[in-house]
């Protein structure tokens, strides 16, 4: 099967199933699933999760509770707004007083500090949302490349590097057993389900660089913040 078609199979079968959870239908979105805030629970538990002290986590819903976690251990917490429409959001777990209201959407993107690129700290763990996973760490989102971009321009800044550990959270039905992959997917190094943690050691590197060559003039008029990005390292 192809991405796509990975992606329509989980999203019906979560559906069908009624394991998707709220915003529903799940279709066309990283899917929210019964059991996250277990998958969250397991994964905070890991070492890499409690020696981080910064954290990247996308905004979706299923990562909600990874967020709040997070933030209630008194981590710093880099969010990137919604499809790189605006800049990323760095939250501090020591400075805050209500965890659950920041770990929303609404809470971070209303009371979170706007972050510029040369001052976004560095990161010692990345968190994505996935549609679908592999036990050897290939990873399909839901179609638009954000989470890929973010992490292209986090290895250009020197935010990151190959040994910066990747984890995702999802209900284990999206796990499946393969997934096509291109040079500018990135591998997830740990999974963890409503079940149990999977440590993948993906055979392929992770990319260490955007790859411009993969994205189109629409893409980039469509997505402000990589606008930017390349205007002020005059790539465009």
């Amino acid at each position: 099967m192809n991405k796509e078609e990975i992606r329509q199979l989980i999203w019906k079968t979560l559906e069908e199933k009624n394991i998707a959870a709220f915003p529903r239908p799940v279709y066309g979105r990283i899917p929210n699933f019964k059991g996250s805030e277990i998958a969250a629970k397991i994964l905070s538990e890991t070492k890499e999760f409690k020696q981080a002290e910064v954290i990247k986590i996308n905004p979706d819903s299923p990562q909600r509770k990874v967020r709040e976690i997070a933030l209630r251990e008194g981590k710093k917490v880099l969010v990137p707004t919604p499809r790189l429409r605006g800049q990323f959001f760095l939250l501090d777990g020591r400075k805050i007083s209500d965890p659950r209201k920041l770990s929303s959407i609404s809470g971070f993107t209303s009371e979170g500090e706007r972050i510029d690129l040369d001052k976004i700290p560095k990161i010692d763990m990345i968190i994505v949302g996935s549609v679908a996973v592999t036990k050897t760490g290939d990873r399909v989102g839901k179609g638009e490349g954000y989470s890929e971009l973010e992490y292209a321009i986090l290895r250009e800044l020197k935010k990151i590097d190959e040994k910066t550990p990747v984890a995702t959270t999802v209900h284990s039905i999206q796990i499946v057993d393969n997934i096509p992959t291109e040079i500018f997917d990135v591998p997830v190094d740990i999974i963890a389900t409503e079940k149990e943690l999977i440590r993948t050691n993906p055979k392929r590197p992770k990319p260490d660089r955007l790859y411009l060559d993969h994205l189109t003039k629409e893409k980039i008029e469509d997505t402000p913040y990589l606008k930017y990005y390349l205007k002020i390292t005059n790539r465009i």
